[in-house]
């Protein structure tokens, strides 16, 4: 950037409310002066920008870089090579002749292509382009154009090819929805296009169009977040090695496809966000950005030199590892990153981002073996990237000031403190972070304890701990539990009987009955409990079987488990459809009740005996039974406001795949009786494995849902009192 990192009295810039971010957490007080200096390289690189172009133009530089069409017909050629004796264009539209561009200053080099006689463009839609490129040591290297909007190929060992992307007026999307207001609680569908259809094949923005995004609609999410959109070396890196930064992944589509994508989305009142990975870049050579201009540096850090006041043991932890990273104190660098946010939300309308690995940028060892922790001083100090960290708040800045509907979010493992604080704190400006521990401690809990061992503690903290002041998005299962060599938490539930006992025609086992209950249980406790804000993983709303595991040599290019086989939840015949029932009535009743943007819960009860959790939260009350065996008649709960109390949701009603073993039409009195440091209680049957939401009648809010389901559906195990097994 434009102020390095070594520069003298950066810890002693001025920060306009750092004090406010003290007050928020104390424990940051002790490194004031780390704040500081990030904010002193954010300010002074901003500064530099407004000074020199303005932030909106440097921010544009889409429409100065690359090869693009004027308004006139022309086309405008601009590339920044700064190792280049001779830069030239070649492609169909010539005859692969080699027309010169000129040299500007600071690397720069320029070339106009006049219109034809009759004002239409000289280079025609799809004609392929190509860069080639003298370098001061006297090689002539072919390249695709950093700023490139359109690359087919890339599969196997064939490289991408630039296709210039400039259609015909009638073949151009144009928007007709208005974008949806901010959502002030987001409810994510996370989704990769490629995966998005049942058949064993490459989905595309079209069939997520017509086919997925009802679904999404249907069950009640507000926003969906798509991986992998910018252009990627590997299908199976699920976007994270990208290539080419301002192209739209061709495998999936065009880019007016994407375009009609988001369109309809908004049509829907759906937030779309995408993933952004600028922490790391495809390692390819002729078809991506490394050695652009024959030299290892350019747009990278050059690893030789990246490192030279941390251990070998940091620099080796990314010479290992086949992806570059960007050199972010690079003027050219940052216009090409920080222009990129705003590519995709000027030309296809997007609403937020999801910054990807944030901790890979944080810290120079990418965050390796770090985890949340109470001891600050592993987020400060030399291994703390500070560069990116200014960086990231660039961005946020850009952002927020540009789009004021702009939703960003941090993918950080380590849960680096300030993330999600205002930029005049100090903090990095996110608006949410992924709360990336919750679905951890669940998948410990299952692998290591047995269920009459659970302990309510562990839960309890499990699901409130987070950084004071900062919003989480809370998610019971990652994506990663999905690929192959881990399990889901549908998996680690059922196991080998989710392929063998998930019929409805066949008896309930246990194993599958206590798969369904927790299933529904953890979901519902997490939505309503952990954060600020929820996402779910796409297929795992209806707890899909299979692993994730992209075609390799190593299954025979097999899509069988590329895909997410949403055949099974629209089975009548199949339990998996009750989980898919739960998910959608769990959304529902959250957008009618607003838990999610509510103040945080207040737990009255987390019984280690009894295995029972109670709490409240926006009013109302959420009781959890987890022991494996036994149910409590007249179990006495608190409740700070008196009323009358009845179930809004139930995970053991039979629309659910339950036992149908409590009375939807019961209502409940409260006494003024105190209890658990509440004014207010009431006695009611508390049946195994089992929750339930419940209200007051006098809440302005209810509206009584009945899932009794349809005629069709078949149960063949239904309990008007639980046998002793469950």
């Amino acid at each position: 950037m434009y102020c390095q990192e070594n520069s003298k009295d950066l810890h002693l810039w001025g920060v306009p409310e750092i004090e406010a971010l003290f007050e928020n957490d104390p424990k940051i007080r002790e490194y004031e002066k780390d704040i500081r200096k990030r904010y002193a390289i954010y300010e002074k690189t901003k500064m530099a920008i407004e000074q020199s172009e303005g932030f909106d133009r440097f921010t544009q530089g889409f429409k100065e870089f690359g090869v693009f069409v004027t308004p006139e017909g022309g086309v405008m050629c601009k590339e920044w090579i700064p190792n280049a004796r001779a830069v030239y264009l070649s492609g169909d539209f010539n005859n692969w002749e080699k027309w010169s561009y000129q040299r500007k200053e600071h690397g720069k080099w320029q070339m106009y292509i006049h219109p034809n006689t009759d004002g239409s463009c000289r280079i025609q839609h799809l004609s392929e382009l190509k860069l080639f490129i003298e370098t001061e040591q006297q090689q002539t290297v072919q390249r695709i154009s950093p700023w490139a909007t359109y690359v087919v190929g890339g599969e196997k060992d064939e490289i991408f090819k630039w296709m210039f992307w400039n259609p015909p007026r009638s073949q151009v999307f144009f928007s007709t929805n208005n974008r949806p207001q901010k959502p002030i609680r987001l409810r994510i569908y996370e989704a990769h296009i490629g995966i998005s259809s049942d058949r064993c094949e490459v989905a595309s923005y079209r069939q997520f169009t017509e086919n997925v995004l009802p679904r999404v609609n249907d069950l009640g999410y507000n926003c969906v977040l798509l991986m992998a959109i910018m252009e990627h070396s590997v299908y199976s890196s699920m976007g994270s090695q990208s290539s080419h930064f301002y192209a739209c992944s061709s495998r999936f589509g065009t880019p007016e496809d994407l375009k009609q994508l988001v369109n309809v989305a908004h049509g829907m009142g759906i937030t779309v966000i995408m993933d952004v990975v600028h922490h790391q870049a495809s390692s390819n050579v002729n078809d991506g950005l490394n050695m652009f201009d024959g030299t290892r540096g350019c747009y990278f850090k050059d690893d030789e030199y990246m490192y030279p006041e941390t251990d070998d043991a940091v620099r080796e932890c990314h010479q290992r590892n086949d992806f570059k990273r960007f050199d972010l104190t690079k003027w050219e660098v940052l216009r090409f990153l920080l222009s990129n946010f705003r590519y995709y939300m000027d030309e296809f309308r997007m609403d937020g981002f999801r910054f990807n690995g944030v901790h890979n940028m944080i810290y120079h060892d990418q965050g390796a073996d770090r985890q949340y922790a109470n001891d600050y001083s592993t987020y400060f100090g030399a291994y703390v990237d500070t560069q990116s960290m200014a960086y990231m708040m660039l961005a946020n800045d850009i952002l927020h000031r540009y789009y004021s509907n702009i939703i960003t979010i941090a993918e950080d493992k380590t849960e680096m403190p300030s993330l999600c604080r205002p930029l005049r704190e100090g903090g990095l400006g996110f608006d949410y972070k992924l709360g990336l521990s919750v679905p951890n401690k669940w998948m410990k809990l299952l692998d290591e304890k047995r269920d009459e061992d659970w302990n309510m503690g562990f839960i309890f903290h499990a699901m409130i701990k987070k950084r004071p002041g900062e919003k989480v998005i809370s998610l019971p299962e990652s994506r990663k539990e999905s690929m192959l060599g881990k399990k889901t938490l549908i998996s680690k539930l059922m196991g080998e009987e989710i392929c063998q006992n998930m019929s409805d025609m066949s008896p309930l086992t246990p194993t599958i009955d206590r798969g369904l209950s927790l299933h529904k249980m953890i979901r519902l406790m997490t939505h309503s409990l952990a954060g600020d804000s929820y996402m779910n993983f796409i297929g795992n709303e209806f707890g899909h079987p299979d692993f994730l595991q992209f075609p390799s040599p190593h299954n025979n290019d097999s899509y069988h488990y590329a895909r997410r086989r949403f055949e099974l939840c629209d089975d009548e015949q199949l339990r998996f459809k009750y989980l898919k029932r739960f998910d959608q009535a769990l959304n529902q009743t959250e957008e009618k009740y607003g838990w999610l943007a509510s103040a945080p819960a207040y737990v009255s009860r987390r019984h280690d005996g009894d295995k029972v959790f109670v709490y409240e939260r926006a009013g109302l009350l959420f009781l959890f039974n987890f022991h494996p065996c036994n149910s409590y008649p007249n179990y006495r709960v608190g409740i700070q406001h008196s009323g009358i109390y009845k179930i809004i949701l139930d995970t053991d009603n039979r629309y659910f795949g339950g036992h149908d073993r409590n009375h939807s039409d019961v209502e409940l009195q409260t006494q003024a009786l105190q209890h658990d440091d509440r004014q207010h209680s009431f006695v009611v049957y508390l049946p195994s494995r089992c929750a339930m939401v419940m209200s007051a009648l006098n809440n302005s809010k209810v509206a009584f849902q009945d899932f009794d389901g349809s005629p069709t559906e078949i149960i063949t195990s239904k309990y008007d009192v639980a046998p002793a097994q469950w």
